[in-house]
């Protein structure tokens, strides 16, 4: 749900990386925090619990154009990958714009992709949402390990709904930004739409 802060004219509109545990979420918010200009962001805030090695969440505000001459802001968030977590996922969705799924590519880490998936379709119904309605982006990455399962394979497995799909190396920048630009246009005209 975008909010609207007509005193600033800003568009603020929210997308959220999704995937299983070390899939490379984190990764892809933190390539887009290093390589955006200083004036282009806000601060990156992580949040760690004490039983998981990856963040909690990232913010991440990136402006991008004008509509209808206000400014757009988008505040990128990952969930945390663990199921254990699946409370903070839910909040972490509430008032989404946009959804990229980050599917590892490892073979092993099918059922967790799988299983990843089930859980954000059940997430966004209970706020109202699905995946053919949500600007949605799924991402493969990992594509560089030898375990990587080949493309044709991943897509048929995890591919909803005719999204637009991206092969990434995330530590590498590989995928990144096309991934960000392609849910970023997804919310753009989705916006238009309204």
């Amino acid at each position: 749900m975008t909010f609207i802060n007509y005193a600033a004219r800003e568009i603020n509109c929210k997308i959220v990386y999704y995937g299983p545990g070390l899939c490379g979420k984190t990764t892809n918010i933190q390539f887009i925090y290093d390589k955006t200009g200083t004036g282009a962001k806000g601060k990156l805030i992580s949040l760690a619990t004490e039983s998981e090695r990856t963040l909690f969440f990232d913010f991440l505000p990136i402006e991008l154009g004008t509509i209808r001459g206000f400014r757009t802001r988008f505040h990128l968030y990952t969930v945390p990958g663990q199921v254990f977590y699946d409370a903070s996922r839910k909040l972490i969705l509430k008032g989404v714009d946009g959804v990229v799924f980050v599917a590892d590519s490892q073979e092993a880490r099918m059922d967790a992709n799988i299983e990843s998936i089930r859980n954000l379709k059940e997430n966004l119904r209970e706020h109202g949402y699905t995946v053919e309605k949500v600007p949605y982006v799924l991402q493969l990455n990992k594509r560089d390990l030898p375990t990587a399962v080949p493309a044709p394979e991943l897509v048929e497995a995890l591919r909803l709904n005719e999204e637009p799909v991206f092969e990434a190396i995330a530590p590498k920048g590989v995928g990144v930004f096309e991934t960000l630009k392609a849910v970023v246009k997804g919310v753009l005209v989705d916006l238009k739409s309204r």
